[in-house]
């Protein structure tokens, strides 16, 4: 049985990931198109929030998303810090944007379904707050890695900035249990059934939320092959450099 850690090889990487793409990027496309053509056409209305809850079907998994791509990037980095695999600092790397835009998507998604249940379209609320934090987070990750020429220093400033903002990652996920206050609901999905989405919108929900993971893993293969070649780009370019 292959170790897991012969992916940490470039080579071996591009060429997995290149018979898993074409599968992983069909499946997300389905299931995202029929989880939103299931969610926005086929679910009743709310009783209480008319058709404005079918935002639910982008806010929740995107939320989700913004929330688990920061912690995809925390085990990266530490596989980085721990083992120095190039693969790993570069896959961080990669999934930093997907992650920004996933949290981009969840907060404009959150005030458009804020303003007419809240009367306004942003509030100091702890679990929002967070989330803004985080995706400053995220600017902040990307920016620093921009900003320094040396991969190996990159990933190593980068890596510890991500162990900071996972405080702020978490934050987001359990705001509303550490604070009582806030006009955020509880979570979606929950093993309470009382806080539990109504049954007529879980299924989908599920449908959307798998399609969301399989579109990040899916651009994160593909962005993480694109910084594995640039890379080698660099390395190759600073070498004709050295032989002139």
């Amino acid at each position: 049985m292959a170790s897991i850690w012969e992916y940490a090889n470039p080579k071996k990487f591009i060429a997995t990931t290149d018979k898993l793409l074409p599968w992983i990027s069909v499946l997300a496309l389905a299931a995202l198109v029929s989880g939103l053509i299931w969610g926005f056409f086929f679910t009743p209305d709310d009783y209480k929030q008319g058709s404005t809850v079918k935002i639910i079907f982008l806010h929740v998994p995107s939320a989700l998303m913004a929330i688990n791509a920061w912690i995809m990037m925390l085990v990266a980095s530490l596989v980085w810090i721990v083992r120095r695999h190039h693969v790993s600092a570069l896959a961080a790397r990669a999934a930093a944007p997907v992650g920004a835009v996933m949290t981009l998507i969840a907060l404009a998604t959150g005030a458009i379904w804020g303003q007419p249940m809240w009367g306004t379209w942003w509030e100091w609320d702890p679990r929002l707050t967070s989330f803004l934090i985080l995706f400053l987070f995220y600017l902040g990750y990307m920016a620093l890695w921009a900003a320094i020429e040396n991969d190996d220093t990159a990933a190593d400033l980068t890596s510890i900035l991500c162990l900071v903002g996972s405080v702020f990652a978490l934050l987001s996920r359990y705001a509303v249990n550490f604070w009582n206050q806030g006009l955020h609901q509880g979570a979606s999905l929950s093993l309470d059934k009382e806080e539990h989405v109504h049954d007529a919108f879980y299924n989908p929900l599920l449908l959307c939320i798998a399609g969301f993971v399989l579109l990040f893993i899916a651009l994160v293969f593909l962005r993480t092959q694109t910084e594995i070649r640039a890379r080698r780009m660099r390395a190759l370019m600073a070498r004709e450099r050295l032989g002139q």
